[in-house]
């Protein structure tokens, strides 16, 4: 054989070996997939599903939440799937999944239920603080993600508060039964405040101008009741809008707030804040005009309806007054759905503003539902039935401005908030009512000290919402130096379900006059009242009041003259039955604190039907408000009244009106009207009449302490007695001075709602007066609620 045969039989070998190789190579693949497929067809699906390592969690709900279950194949996706779908409801601190024949597992380890969140170290934010804004609570599943949430909710909280170093460690404590307490760790650090404002671009105002506009303040050593010191986001944001309201109000309808920065010190310690803004031009008032397709409104009308005038400097809070104003008109003449839009072009070369009030009518919308909520303890009926709206009709402003001033004016509430929302259809709203309820039940013992009744002693216990129902029941004892009284009074707001008001009265009241005019009175007697609206904006009482009257002098001192003999005169007892009748009209945007509108209202009482006293006692009052500025009202209020006996009777020493003190600021109770100038008493008078003009504002303390000023002024008179009182009386007894004559006076009274009770200051000067006046220049009045 030749060598040459050898090489190509031994190539021929190893070509014929690599082909046996593949060939076998190919037989045991498809062996091997022909066994899988039998595998999974036979052998390869789930038989059952094992739960395993759970504690508190039925096995089926962890079944639940898996995407295979028994009869599927074991198929690596799904189960994939199934790992992350119980991951994902944070019920688990781990979970794995594997086969055990034909069995697939499930182990899971549960996070723990959290038994107690704690606070440690904690100063300037209380735990209730810190509890309302985090979300883990007890008896809810414990997680990392929510803790790391909730830590940065803590240091967000601080940062609002200007503790920008303050730092959050959470830590657990293990407990039995996979529980655990969870303790939040914190360091406040101190307080950053705010070294500086600074405003850049400003031209028109000066720095210390614009920071009086903004809430943030400079820290200063001696600002110790300064809160607004600190760097806050969102106070910053507030500043921005206190800034362009300020410029648009002074005529600067150009002006841009470029940026708000605030910078961090190098020491960490304080923030740098600065403004840069720029002014624009200044402008005023160019023409008006309105444009409406509405027949019933208008214009001269809506012109005369203006609080400004051509070339007046301009200001864009009047043009929001003007849309409020004029969406109320339209309101009035029956078109509840109209849109004011004020389309303003500028005129940079005269600098004048022109605006175009144009108002069309808004697609008619309906009242699909009124929800109240916040209401604790008030029924929902007390509330719906103040509203001047129903579910099913339609939506007017005016009527809901309206219903909220109503329900505010129950005194129930401390707040009253009306929101509107989507219907369930386009032509469709919903109003939520949210109330805020406050006291209305009291168990108090009062004191206090006044210049005029000197010491007050007070127990009474009130409930002005009985059982939520609305209704009034007190029942009081007051002592003080001058007056004593015992009285039961209850009133039912709607009687047999109906806008009718009833209810009685029972009290027993003694009076001391001695130092003033020498007698003291003694009262008895029981109340009847109703009363019921007689437009939407009037109402009208009816009462009946039966009562015996003692007045008391002392014989002794009658004798001698040092009492009055027309005081001595009226000693003795009297039934008195009264009949009458009060009427009222409100027109006040707010029953507590109004700010615009007015308000008048008639009483008169007549007694002689049955008794023994016989007059008909008038008495009128009213006053008008407006809002300067806000929190600063104007109000002018006048009250005056009239008594007359008929049947030839006089007017008794305690029918009489005796004013002063709290009633005419500056002079002393019954400081002013008739006096007796030979024993010094106060005779009182048929005719009062009393005006009283007062400007109230804040005092630029936080609200929170409560306190307000106001000035005022007040003028008017007493007097008129009986020409028959008086001329009948012998010659030693004509130093009897009754002038109705001009009184006027002035000054600043303060009011503080302390935690005590109410708190009054009045410092007053009387310019015009009679020489026999008794007046003061100061008076205090305080009471306390224990």
């Amino acid at each position: 054989m030749f060598l040459g045969d050898d090489f190509l039989l031994r190539g021929i070998l190893r070509k014929t070996l690599s082909w046996l190789a593949v060939a076998l190579v190919l037989v045991l693949t498809s062996s091997l997939s022909a066994w899988a497929q039998s595998d999974s067809s036979s052998g390869g699906k789930i038989v059952r599903i094992l739960v395993e390592g759970n504690q508190r969690i039925e096995p089926e709900t962890v079944r639940s939440y898996l995407v295979v279950s028994p009869g599927d194949p074991f198929d690596a996706e799904s189960i994939d799937v199934s790992l992350k779908t119980l991951f994902s409801t944070g019920l688990f601190a781990d979970v794995s999944i594997l086969r055990r024949d034909n069995d697939l597992v499930v182990r899971v380890v549960e996070n723990p239920i959290i038994n107690r969140v704690d606070f440690e170290y904690n100063k300037s934010l209380d735990d209730d603080e810190l509890n309302e804004e985090i979300q883990l609570r007890p008896r809810i599943i414990y997680t990392r993600a929510k803790v790391q949430e909730d830590v940065q909710t803590i240091i967000e909280l601080y940062r609002r508060k200007g503790r920008f170093a303050a730092s959050v460690n959470p830590k657990i404590i293990e407990l039995p039964q996979n529980r655990v307490d969870l303790v939040f760790e914190i360091i406040e650090g101190p307080v950053t405040g705010v070294e500086r404002i600074s405003f850049v671009g400003n031209k028109k105002f000066s720095g210390g101008d614009l920071r009086d506009v903004v809430v943030t303040a400079e820290s200063r050593w001696w600002k110790l009741l300064e809160t607004n010191d600190n760097y806050d986001p969102d106070r910053l944001a507030f500043d921005q809008e206190q800034l362009r309201k300020f410029y648009l109000s002074k005529g600067y309808a150009d002006f841009k707030l470029i940026s708000a920065v605030a910078e961090l010190t190098r020491d960490r310690k304080n923030f740098l804040i600065t403004f840069t803004i720029e002014e624009g031009e200044r402008y005023r008032f160019g023409t008006t005009d309105f444009s409406t397709t509405l027949e019933q409104i208008n214009k001269e009308r809506l012109l005369r309806l203006l609080n400004y005038e051509e070339g007046d400097r301009y200001n864009a809070d009047k043009i929001d007054q003007v849309v409020e104003v004029v969406t109320f008109a339209a309101g009035a003449e029956g078109y509840a759905f109209v849109d004011v839009r004020p389309r303003i072009s500028r005129d940079r070369e005269t600098l004048k503003v022109n605006i175009n009030y144009e108002i069309v009518e808004g697609p008619r919308v309906y009242v699909e539902r009124i929800n109240i909520n916040g209401n604790v303890r008030t029924l929902d009926h007390v509330i719906r039935r103040e509203f001047r709206l129903s579910e099913g009709d339609a939506y007017n402003k005016v009527l809901i401005n309206r219903s909220r001033a109503l329900i505010r004016g129950l005194g129930y509430f401390q707040e009253v908030e009306i929101t509107e929302e989507p219907g369930s259809a386009p032509d469709k709203t919903v109003l939520n009512v949210r109330v805020e309820e406050q006291s209305t039940g009291e168990l108090s013992i009062g004191g206090g000290f006044s210049s005029t009744d000197n010491f007050i002693a007070d127990f009474s216990i009130t409930e002005r919402n009985l059982l939520g129902r609305g209704q009034f029941l007190r029942f009081r004892i007051t002592l003080s130096g001058r007056r004593q009284q015992i009285d039961i009074r209850f009133t039912e707001p709607y009687f047999l379900n109906r806008k009718l008001a009833a209810g009685f009265d029972l009290f027993t009241l003694r009076t001391d006059f001695k130092d003033v005019s020498g007698f003291e009175t003694s009262s008895q007697g029981i109340g009847l009242r109703t009363g019921f609206p007689v437009t939407r904006f009037s109402s009208l009482g009816l009462r009946y009041t039966f009562r015996q009257d003692d007045i008391e002098v002392s014989d002794e001192l009658c004798f001698l003259g040092i009492i009055s003999i027309l005081v001595c005169d009226q000693e003795g007892t009297k039934v008195t039955s009264v009949i009458g009748y009060s009427w009222g009209m409100d027109k006040r945007n707010d029953p507590i604190e109004p700010t615009r509108g007015w308000q008048v209202n008639l009483s008169q009482d007549m007694a002689g039907l049955g008794g023994s006293v016989r007059y008909l006692r008038s008495e009128v009052g009213g006053g008008i408000y407006y809002g300067l500025l806000p929190d600063v009202v104007a109000s002018f209020r006048v009250r005056g009244g009239y008594t007359l006996g008929w049947g030839g009777e006089d007017v008794r020493l305690n029918d009489r009106f005796f004013k002063g003190g709290s009633t005419f600021r500056g002079f002393e109770i019954s400081g002013i009207g008739p006096r007796d100038l030979d024993t010094d008493d106060s005779l009182g008078g048929e005719i009062y009449g009393i005006g009283t003009v007062e400007i109230s504002f804040p005092t630029g303390l936080p609200e929170e302490f409560g306190i307000k000023g106001a000035l005022f002024a007040e003028f008017g008179t007493v007097g008129s007695l009986d020409s028959s009182v008086t001329l009948s009386r012998p010659a030693p007894f004509l130093g009897i001075r009754d002038d109705l004559s001009l009184r006027a006076s002035a000054g600043v009274s303060i009011f503080w709602d302390s935690p005590f009770g109410p708190v009054r200051l009045d410092f007053a000067k009387v310019f015009i007066k009679e020489d026999y006046d008794k007046t003061e220049s100061f008076r205090f009045s305080a009471g306390t609620r224990l």
